[in-house]
Order: C-alpha cells, then structure tokens, then sequence
C-alpha cells in the first residue's frame, strides 16, 4: 500500500474502467483506498522475506473477521516450505507463483478442532453432517482471509487467492497431513511485489449490474454487462491476456471437465469427512 491515497475519482475510474458519476462526491478514506486498489500480484521480490511478526499480524486480522455462532471452524496452514510450495503448486495446476511466493497460506474449513472437543466431552456432532456444516466452514475461511490479506497489502505486501488447490483436494490434504474433517478452501500467495510487477486493478462489473435495490432486476443487468466487456476487453488486450471476459466466464463453467477436476469436489468433502446430507 502507498502512502498517497487516490482521489475517490482515480479510483473508480481504476476499479471500473470508467469513473461513476459524481465518484468525488462518494463517501471516501483511506480505507476504501485501500480497498479499491487491490489487485493481483503473481510476482515477488526474493530478497524481502514476509516475516513471523507480519505473518502473526496477518493471522490476527484474519481471526478478527465475522465468524458464524464464533464456531471459528478455519484454520490456516502457513508454507514457507520449497518443495512444499512446489508439491502444492503442481496440485493446482503447475502455477508457479505457489512455489516461488515468499509465503503460501492454505486456507481450512476445519472441523477437526470441534471433533475434538466433542470427543473429549463425550457429546455428539450429528450436525456436522450436514452440508450446512461444509459451508459454514467455507464462508469463515473466506471472511478471514479477506480480512487477512487487507491487513498483508497494509504491511506492503502483495498477493493473489488459488482456487486451483481445490484441483486434488485429497493430495493437499496429504502434502499438509490434514486430519480428516478439514478440507482446503483455497491458498493465497503473499509476498512483496517485484520491482517488475506490472500487475494492475482490473475492472470489475458495473454497480449497476450487481446492486439491487428491494428487488433483483435481471433485464437491467444486459446493457451493463455489454459495457463491461468493452471496458474489461481493453484492460485484457493491454495486459496480453487475449480472449474476452464474457468468452472467458463462460468457457470457465461450459462442462465438468472446465473445472478442472473440481467436478468430483463433494466426492472429495465426503473423502476427507464431511458426508454433505
């Protein structure tokens, strides 16, 4: 994060590809700043490690987020690890960036620690059978991590999510020696950025594709959408990434096999004990 914070208008205009109207009249701080200015970073400076004291940091912001009935059914497993790193990298699909971040942090949907507890009480957890149960322990993760990674981009750090961990759900489960009843929601790659890092904001859909009010508005969201797709198809072309957005959002959920081996991922939840009733 810079010390500079963006003018609400620059930031939208970033963040969207087009500045809203009145943006300078948006509620603004340096928090939405902060927020605004995300974005992906797949490269890192080797020379700059992500320390023990940042890391404490960064879980401690992590454990501050909302978490359901305060179960706290995450966890996170923190890689530094080189063959560690490259072992989880090939399970999701050979991104290099998982082996070569500073930092590489599992994400956990974790029931083990409440199995536990159950155990030692003597007492039953028929509830966790239940699907309820699988997303609960996902939406914590999600919420922590979010906060997780603010607090990391706080300290200057960069960094991206991997959905691809849950490629082999079992392997990592493996790799980490995960008891059963955890289940790896996704990592995150942390790091300082490279003096090269040319990553920049990407936009997102316009707020009028995504914000509702009293009720949900299919028709309007059309010409939105086609906006979006000339503004995001200019961000893609100056950053070599080719197809288009819609091309690509929909090339991502087209069949099973598009999901790149994630199609077997309530088999792998009942693998690793979450039977999902």
């Amino acid at each position: 994060m810079t010390d500079t914070v963006p003018s609400s208008d620059t930031a939208f205009h970033a963040r969207y590809g087009a500045a809203p109207e009145a943006a300078d009249a948006m509620a603004w701080n340096p928090t939405i700043a902060a927020l605004l200015a995300h974005r992906s970073v797949r490269r890192y400076d080797d020379a700059r490690p992500v320390t023990d004291d940042m890391l404490r940091a960064i879980v401690a912001a992590g454990q501050s987020a909302a978490t359901s009935s305060n179960l706290q059914i995450w966890s996170v497993v923190a890689v530094r690890d080189p063959a560690r790193k490259a072992a989880l990298a090939e399970c999701a699909g050979g991104q290099r960036h998982v082996a070569q971040a500073p930092l590489f942090l599992v994400w956990l949907a974790d029931f083990a620690r409440l199995r536990q507890l159950a155990g030692d009480h003597a007492v039953p957890l028929d509830g966790q059978d239940y699907l309820e149960a699988g997303v609960l322990g996902c939406v914590d993760a999600a919420l922590a991590a979010q906060n997780a990674m603010v607090a990391a981009e706080s300290l200057g750090l960069g960094g991206v999510y991997i959905g691809g961990i849950r490629n082999k759900p079992e392997a990592v489960a493996e790799i980490l020696n995960l008891p059963p009843h955890v289940f790896a929601v996704f990592g995150m790659c942390l790091g300082y950025p490279a003096a090269d890092d040319n990553a920049t904001v990407k936009p997102r859909l316009p707020q009028a594709a995504v914000l509702h009010h009293e009720t949900y508005d299919l028709t309007a969201q059309r010409l939105e959408v086609t906006r979006y797709e000339e503004r995001v198809n200019a961000f893609y072309a100056n950053q070599g990434m080719g197809e288009s957005w819609v091309g690509r959002a929909l090339a991502r959920m087209a069949s099973p096999q598009s999901l790149t081996g994630r199609d077997r991922l309530s088999e792998a939840f009942r693998n690793l004990g979450y039977p999902l009733k």
